[in-house]
Formats: structure tokens, sequence, C-alpha cells
């Protein structure tokens, strides 16, 4: 696919089907665009408020990670941000309920970060508000079902569940996209990339064509219910074993915002945890390290990672508990 040219009649093919497979795989509603743009979720950060945050407006950002966290410093540039929640108060340990939301009247819109990565959180249900309503979707994008038509721009970073880095999938309302406050420079405009059909200059044409397949995989396995039972068994399987272990491992998420990628824990002391991690890797079973804003260890277990992987993980933790607890 390196080989053809991003406007001839081969990848003409690939782009039509990734977009058609893509609105089938989410049940995408045809009244909104769907764009691959280039410079992952971290370009959105900005983007977003340049396009959509007037600056004598304000926007809602519940700060549930370091990734709001970065989005929150970006949107600051273009308007006012009202931080709805500061999970930073709680080390992160939960998205907030509904009753921990302090939201603006009419924010341009309301930004939040579905599945948070590094503390393991994540909204098992959208925030409720009046606003307009934006998603970072990135580590969890077509991980499970998702209420497309509740939001009016939903983004995803490809390099978790749907393909190679560089590539970012945006699911954007016709409607709120003719909303845009600002005529950004072409590349940073939403309605100039939906006019060219993404592609306003070459796009990652490999990458398109990676994301294509993986749609057509997340399809041939049942669509997205089959993927969230799959992910919902991989989880549990650690869960029960950090819940199972007699307090020696600690979530570090609290039970009710669990994320079903990302499973954080705590051992007794840095050096078991340091200890568990090099046995682990011993074993065949790397990068359990926990990130290091929030230490610990870290199992990633996205879309395409095997149930058997947190089989052989969920037994190594219990003996590693019976050896050292």
């Amino acid at each position: 696919i390196c080989e053809h040219s991003h406007r001839g009649p081969v990848f003409d093919a690939v782009l039509d089907e990734a977009v058609a497979d893509c609105r089938t795989v989410g049940g995408i509603p045809d009244d909104y665009e769907i764009l691959f743009l280039q410079g992952g979720a971290t370009l959105q950060f900005g983007m977003i408020p340049m396009n959509f945050l007037p600056e004598d407006g304000v926007a809602d950002y519940p700060d549930t990670g370091v990734w709001t966290n970065k989005a929150i410093k970006e949107a600051k540039a273009f308007g006012t941000v009202n931080v709805a929640f500061d999970g930073s108060a709680c080390g992160y340990d939960h998205v907030p309920t509904r009753e921990e939301l302090s939201l603006s009247e009419n924010a341009a819109y309301l930004h939040y970060c579905s599945n948070n990565t590094i503390f393991g959180t994540r909204f098992d249900v959208p925030p409720e508000t009046a606003a307009p309503l934006v998603c970072d979707a990135s580590s969890e994008m077509f991980a499970r079902p998702i209420d497309v038509a509740r939001h009016a721009l939903i983004y995803a970073g490809a390099q978790k569940n749907l393909g190679p880095s560089g590539v970012a999938l945006v699911i954007i309302h016709r409607e709120f996209m003719s909303k845009a406050v600002r005529t950004p420079i072409s590349m940073l405009d939403y309605a100039r990339h939906a006019k060219g059909g993404s592609r306003l200059n070459t796009p990652p044409t490999f990458g398109i064509y990676m994301m294509g397949l993986v749609f057509k995989w997340i399809l041939a396995e049942g669509g997205l219910e089959a993927i969230e039972r799959r992910n919902e068994a991989k989880a549990k399987l650690l869960y029960d074993a950090i819940d199972g272990s007699g307090g020696f491992y600690r979530g570090v998420s609290r039970p009710e915002c669990r994320s079903r990628m990302n499973v954080t824990f705590r051992l007794p002391s840095e050096a078991l945890e340091k200890t568990f991690v090099a046995e682990a890797a011993a074993e065949g079973m790397d990068g359990l390290k926990g990130h290091r804003d929030a230490g610990g260890v870290r199992a990633s277990i996205y879309n395409a990672f095997p149930i058997a992987g947190c089989e052989r993980l969920a037994s190594f933790m219990g003996e590693f508990a019976s050896k050292h607890g």
C-alpha cells in the first residue's frame, strides 16, 4: 500500500472500506464525519479548543489523570478552562460521580477521557452535561460499545486498539463541526479535513490500511459486544487475583471505576514490586512496571492481548503472594 498513490483507485478503495467498516463497528450515525488525522491524540488536545473554545468562553474539563491534565494545559491557550473535577486531590483513584462534577453554565463543551491508562480508571458511562460532549477514547476505543449519539466529538490515537501510532481517529457531528469559532490553518480545520476526505495532504496510508484491517477483525470476532465480553473476562481474572489476595495486592482504582484495559495495583512494598516485575519478566511477562506517575504494577490488556496471558499472570500473582505474603 505504501507504493500506491494516496489519490489512486487502490487507496480509494482502502479508505472507503475503512470508513464504512468503522461506521459499522461503532454504530456511527450518518450525520457524523469519520476522519483519519495525523498528530495522534496529542494534537487533538490543542485542535479541539482552537476550533471550539471561544476566547471569551469556557469549557469543562474533569481532570482524571495525566492525559486530561495535558489537554487542560493546551486548552488554556484559547479560552477559559473550568477544571470540573480535580482528581489530583484523591490521587486519581476514581473518576467523578455526577455530584462531584462542578459544571459551568453555557460551557462550549465538556471534555473527558473515558479510560485513564496510568492510574487504571474509567468512566462506566459518560458524564452527564448539557454541553456538547467531547471524549478522548484513545486507550479503549472500540474495546466496548460506545454511545456515539451522546457525543459531539470522539477521538482516539490508534496505537492502543486500532493500529500503528501516528494516526488519530476522529468522529465528529457535522452540526458541532459547523460551529467552529475560529478559522485555523487548513491542517487544523476539521471542516476542511472532512471536505478533503482526510486527504488534505498525503495521509498515513499504511496506518489507515492497518486500521481498516482491525475494523474487519472486530467485525469477524462478533463486533463490539463480543470484544467487550472478552475484555471483561480478561480483566476479571486479574481483579479477582487482586481481591482474593487477602490484601497482599491493593488496586489503585476504586472498584466502581476500574479500567478493563489497564489493571493497576500495588504490593506491600516498593522492593516487592521490583521483585514482582523482575520475576514476571523472567517468566515471559514483560512490561508490568507501573507508570512513573503512579508506581506499582500495571498490566495493559488491550483488545489483541490474549486471555491466556491474563490466566498466566493471575496464576503467577497467586504464586508470588503465597511465596512472599
